[in-house]
């Protein structure tokens, strides 16, 4: 892009105006760190794919320069903001958005189910919106933030965010890779994940330490296991990294397989009786559903001989599918008794 680092410098030292007439300063425990170069904007803005029958949540619009850009491509956008006091000058960028709703709350608590019944009661669409999720996310809860979503079976089609580089390597890492590991496939189990783009510390307001990059992640229509599979599927994966440079009979050695008559996945409304049903996480799942034994060395070396997996190989190695065949096999001891 010709002129990049330029613009990129002339919109910095904007920025810094702007926030220091309005008397407002960044908040360091909030991962405040803002934006407003236009290519990144409209990079981030085309990544998303929001298109005009689409229903966007953006996550922390800061000074809502991103948000000015996807109300012009969305039906709708909510703009959920933890930081009350960011408010009043998101309020007068967005004077001219009317379908822009600002919502002053922690995303970490968000009612999904309010957001969703709302979308679907927009009145000049003609056909079921798709809800996008977007956002410049705080590094320190980016893992709770994605996770949370993902697990709770938001019906989004897709989530596109601004993270920490480092978390947006271990996002997309294939196996065999030192990047590779539980984030990377509790992510991609439900999602397609692609790095967009990379954006330099120096392009953000206060500068960060760290170089951030553009994650789109592209849900998946179906997945490899049944609702009441994946909680054995996760602990498995978690077993399995616990002890990252041991293989995966040592690894598995000791592990407490999810009982096979454990709960499934709550799939309550949170939107009330008739509101869209979204899941509770799977960790609340999880709670109190693992069996009373361990597995010894000799079951560890069976479910692996089951699986087809040879029991030296470390977890890093294991694809997706190789993990979802792992657990399949953990669950079948399990039921044998």
């Amino acid at each position: 892009m010709p002129g990049k680092r330029a613009d990129g410098q002339a919109n910095h030292q904007s920025l810094e105006s702007c926030l220091s007439m309005a008397h407002f300063r960044a908040k360091k425990a909030l991962g405040q760190n803002f934006i407003s170069d236009p290519h990144i904007i409209s990079a981030i803005a085309d990544a998303s794919c929001t298109g005009p029958s689409d229903v966007v949540v953006e996550i922390g619009p800061g000074l809502g320069a991103l948000t000015c850009e996807l109300s012009e491509r969305a039906e709708k956008v909510f703009a959920v903001e933890l930081d009350s006091s960011v408010i009043p000058l998101l309020k007068g960028n967005l004077a001219g958005a009317q379908n822009v709703e600002i919502i002053n709350e922690d995303i970490l608590k968000f009612d999904w189910g309010r957001v969703l019944s709302q979308s679907c009661e927009t009145e000049r669409n003609t056909v079921q919106p798709g809800l996008r999720i977007i956002g410049n996310l705080p590094y320190y809860i980016t893992t709770p933030i994605l996770l949370g979503i993902l697990e709770k079976g938001v019906p989004a089609k897709s989530i596109t965010v601004m993270v920490q580089k480092e978390v947006a390597d271990r996002i997309v890492a294939k196996p065999g890779g030192k990047d590779y590991g539980v984030l990377s496939i509790s992510l991609q189990y439900y999602a397609e994940c692609s790095k967009v783009l990379d954006v330099p510390a120096e392009y953000f307001t206060p500068r960060p330490k760290v170089d951030s990059a553009v994650v789109h992640m592209q849900l998946k229509a179906s997945r490899l296991l049944a609702p009441e599979e994946e909680p054995q599927f996760f602990a498995v994966v978690k077993a399995a990294f616990s002890q990252r440079r041991k293989t995966l009979h040592n690894s598995l050695t000791g592990f407490r397989p999810v009982s096979s008559s454990g709960p499934a996945l709550n799939t309550r409304s949170e939107a009330g009786q008739n509101g869209p049903a979204v899941a509770s996480s799977k960790s609340e799942a999880m709670q109190g559903s693992h069996t009373s034994f361990s597995l010894t060395k000799d079951q560890a070396g069976q479910i692996l001989a089951d699986a087809g997996i040879d029991s030296q190989r470390r977890a890093e190695t294991l694809s997706i599918e190789e993990f979802a065949a792992l657990s399949r096999s953990v669950t079948n001891l399990v039921r044998r008794g």
